[in-house]
């Protein structure tokens, strides 16, 4: 229960993260249309437009083509513009809005970005994993409620996590964290699992699924946020001993150089988590779709070139799927091991020193 709570709140500090920061920038190339329909043929293929099409962020949630009409599901649009206004993506040039050459709403009249906090595929997506995320959570802990584990061996659903849970806690969270480990195992568990789900939900074609949230560097950057405060405001006394007042030669205290560079380093750990985790997941998402493309980018190329490749580039992309799967579970381990580090670092004994 304390770690569906822990999840729950994480859920909502991230979804108003990728909120504000996208109202400030955020993908920069969100659109009404994702483009994502697939070409029927390689003439006019924008690469550009057909990979962001995919991953970039949206104001609807394209679902199929069908006779070269797109289906998709409109989204919330809320905006800040002399008052609240809401309204759904489809609506849009109704209510004085269009999108600029970025793929952001603008005022029909003026050409001026209002606040925007609206309810993306990115946004939407990432709701709907934390709410999957929290029924896993109490489901599994329903049986262990109901059952005696000294008596019986999870099954089902809680035979399937107990394991991932026992071995990220045993083997990564306790080793790396030290005997305090207990106090951030439930901020750990839910960045592993909420990585975790999310990158799998990535993978999956269809809706509710291939949401590029893990992708995102709003996202990201806001994990790695909750890493660098969970460092920072419970790092004990003998962490900021060493940023202020290392153990050095007097001459190197004298120069204030050691506290500099150590202050520094504060800060790029966290942005190693955030670039690590977004560019991984965003490569793999990019080769993947630019495998697919070959099939398209080769039709004039005649029929014997294009089956080949098109067999290759399916034979491919399979294998590219599957090892997608392995990489979604490398970088939830990676983020949830190395956040386990740096809190870890910042516990120091003092008969260490």
């Amino acid at each position: 229960m304390r770690a569906a709570r822990f999840i729950a709140i994480a859920a909502i500090l991230l979804s108003f993260g990728q909120l504000s920061l996208r109202a400030e920038g955020g993908d920069g190339r969100a659109a009404v249309q994702e483009g994502g329909g697939m070409p029927e043929s390689g003439e006019g293929l924008d690469m550009q437009h057909y990979l962001f099409g995919h991953i970039a962020d949206a104001y609807e949630w394209h679902i199929t083509e069908v006779n070269g009409r797109e289906i998709s599901i409109p989204l919330p649009c809320i905006v800040i513009d002399g008052g609240l206004k809401v309204f759904m993506s489809d609506k849009m040039e109704e209510n004085g809005y269009s999108l600029d050459d970025a793929g952001k709403i603008v005022s029909t009249a003026s050409g001026k970005r209002p606040l925007d906090i609206s309810i993306t595929k990115n946004v939407c997506g990432l709701m709907i994993d934390s709410l999957l995320l929290v029924a896993l959570i109490l489901l599994c802990a329903r049986w262990y409620r109901r059952h005696d584990v000294l008596k019986e061996a999870p099954t089902g659903l809680a035979g399937l996590l107990e394991p991932v849970i026992v071995m990220i806690e045993n083997d990564v969270i306790k080793d790396a964290v030290g005997p305090e480990y207990k106090r951030f195992s439930p901020y750990l568990l839910t960045a592993f699992f909420f990585i975790l789900i999310n990158n799998l939900m990535g993978i999956v074609p269809f809706f509710p699924g291939g949401a590029n949230i893990t992708g995102n560097i709003a996202v990201t950057l806001a994990m790695a946020l909750f890493t660098f405060l969970a460092v920072n405001l419970f790092g004990n006394r003998h962490y900021w001993k060493e940023i202020f007042w290392p153990d050095v030669p007097i001459f190197l205290k004298a120069i204030p150089i050691m506290p500099v560079i150590e202050i520094i380093g504060m800060f790029t750990k966290p942005f190693s988590l955030m670039i690590r985790l977004f560019a991984n997941m965003l490569a793999g998402h990019i080769m993947l779709l630019s495998t697919i493309a070959v099939i398209f980018l080769t039709v004039k190329l005649g029929p014997a070139i294009n089956g080949s490749l098109s067999v290759i580039s399916v034979l491919f992309g399979i294998f590219l799927d599957v090892l997608e799967l392995l990489v979604a579970f490398i970088q939830a381990y990676v983020f949830t091991m190395l956040s386990s580090v740096f809190i870890g670092l910042a516990h120091p004994k003092a008969e260490t020193h």
